[in-house]
């Protein structure tokens, strides 16, 4: 039987895998994807972006979060939520998403085979099934694109049916009364939000003296508040030095004598990618640190026609980065003289409650590097559609230079924030500052409106800095600006206009 031969071999079918995949095919190559799970999609679809973010709305509907902020309007938890009503739309946005990747395949014409690969050689791909004879598929050029699995350090007893990680999470028996999270990264803080807004009672460990040290402070602040305000039980400097297992409950002794009991246990430590089984070095290559590939700015590999993209290659490992990754990758592989690079400023969000975004610098990374900037803020509670929806907390937070006020970051917490941000980011990318805010004309009511108070409060500080002393403005005033203070009136601020 002769060897079916490609132009491009692609492993996995995650955000990453699919687009490269896609892309590839769109400009006449003949693909082959490999998938080794029963389904297609990888940890965005099955496992990770899409189920946790279906599970966050699933819980905001079933807690009745979202009204406790209208007036007259007492929503509570129904009496028993099981397991199925947690987990009833996760099913059907997954299978519908099935559906939509198997669709956007076979439209480009990619052929698909089901197996776990490894390379025989550089150009060659063994394909394993159970049941079914080994075949091997060679290509021209190979894209990994195998995503990543959950670390699961080993002093947690993972074969206990009541401790999970961020994946088998979704296997979830039944809805506990109290529920230990270790570790507060994204994943970690977006799963302690979910089950505390059903009511569990949720403690979370995060082993440094803050959450998400890469967002904002400000930011960071509130989610903190918010958090706590919530019910959960949030201990920093905190890790496990043993666990304990008995029929009735877990009891987790920290390093600092103190412990903690649950009936549940989520790990949240971080991920490895899936590299084990490829057998990379037959194709020359090999894997680091938790089996992330290396890869240069073209997403090559250390073998020229073998390309990476996605968690594979590690940071930052988001849907949204993968797929530009493994689109720019097959640029590059093709020379197709379309997108050569991936965006330089990323979006991030994180889908807490309530959930966070940003774009570009912080504050804290601005001061690092003797950047001067002034920041202005906005809130919710004090937006028109910020009220009717009956948001108490949230803010929008912009940063820009102080000699030319062009945008230099944006950071937002609150309601749609992931959306909100998108405004800023195309200020990012096309080099705008605050006159597009200022002239632009918002509908009303909108959060949209945020970036045009926001950039009012900045110019207002901007102002009075000035008028002051003639000295730059220093980084250093930077916590003026925070979501508690309050604002400085500028020409036709809120706080200057009620219009």
């Amino acid at each position: 039987m002769s060897t079916p031969h490609y132009d491009l071999i692609v492993i996995g079918s995650g955000p990453a895998g699919e687009k490269g995949a896609a892309q590839a095919a769109y400009f006449g190559k003949r693909v082959a994807l490999i998938e080794r799970e029963a389904v297609l999609g990888g940890a965005a679809a099955n496992t990770g972006t899409l189920p946790s973010k279906t599970l966050r709305e699933t819980a905001l509907y079933l807690s009745g979060f979202r009204q406790r902020g209208l007036y007259g309007v007492n929503m509570s938890l129904k009496d028993k939520v099981t397991a199925r009503d947690f987990l009833y739309r996760e099913r059907q946005v997954q299978h519908t998403e099935h559906l939509r990747i198997i669709a956007n395949l076979r439209r480009h014409r990619v052929d698909l085979y089901n197996g776990q690969a490894s390379f025989a050689d550089a150009h060659t791909l063994r394909l394993e099934n159970r049941g079914v004879a080994p075949i091997t598929l060679s290509g021209d050029h190979v894209l990994i694109a195998t995503g990543s699995h959950p670390f699961r350090p080993p002093v947690f007893p993972f074969h206990d049916a009541r401790v999970y990680d961020s994946d088998t999470i979704l296997n979830l028996h039944g809805i506990p009364s109290a529920m230990l999270v270790i570790g507060g990264g994204v994943v970690g803080c977006e799963y302690a939000c979910m089950f505390a807004a059903l009511g569990i009672r949720v403690t979370l460990l995060e082993g440094r003296d803050r959450l998400l040290a890469f967002l904002d402070a400000d930011v960071a602040q509130l989610l903190t508040r918010s958090m706590i305000e919530m019910g959960v039980d949030l201990r920093f400097n905190e890790s496990v030095a043993a666990v304990a297992v008995t029929p009735a409950q877990l009891t987790a002794t920290l390093a600092s004598g103190a412990q903690v009991t649950a009936d549940t246990l989520l790990v949240a430590a971080g991920r490895s990618g899936n590299t084990d089984r490829l057998n990379l070095p037959a194709a020359g290559l090999a894997a680091g640190k938790r089996g992330v590939i290396e890869v240069n700015a073209r997403f090559q590999t250390a073998v020229p026609h073998i390309y990476a993209a996605g968690d594979v290659i590690g940071f930052p490992a988001l849907a949204a980065t993968s797929m530009e990754q493994a689109r720019v990758a097959m640029v590059h592989a093709f020379d197709l003289k379309y997108k050569t690079h991936v965006a330089p400023i990323l979006p991030y969000g994180i889908y807490t409650i309530p959930e966070c975004s940003m774009a570009g610098e912080t504050a804290e990374s601005l001061a690092r590097n003797a950047v001067r900037f002034v920041a202005g803020t906005a809130h919710y509670d004090a937006n028109a559609r910020g009220q009717i929806i009956g948001a108490k907390m949230g803010f929008l937070k912009l940063l820009f230079a102080a000699d030319t006020m062009k945008l230099l970051g944006v950071h937002a917490i609150g309601e749609q924030a992931s959306e909100l941000v998108h405004i800023g980011l195309i200020a990012l990318h096309t080099g705008a500052g605050a006159d597009l805010f200022i002239e632009t004309c918002f509908n009303y009511p909108t959060l949209g409106e945020l970036y045009k108070y926001a950039t009012y409060d900045a110019l207002g500080r901007r102002a009075k800095a000035r008028g002051k002393s003639f000295a730059p403005f220093d980084p250093a005033d930077a916590p003026a600006a925070t979501a508690a203070a309050a604002p400085t009136a500028a020409p036709d601020s809120p706080a200057a206009s009620s219009r």
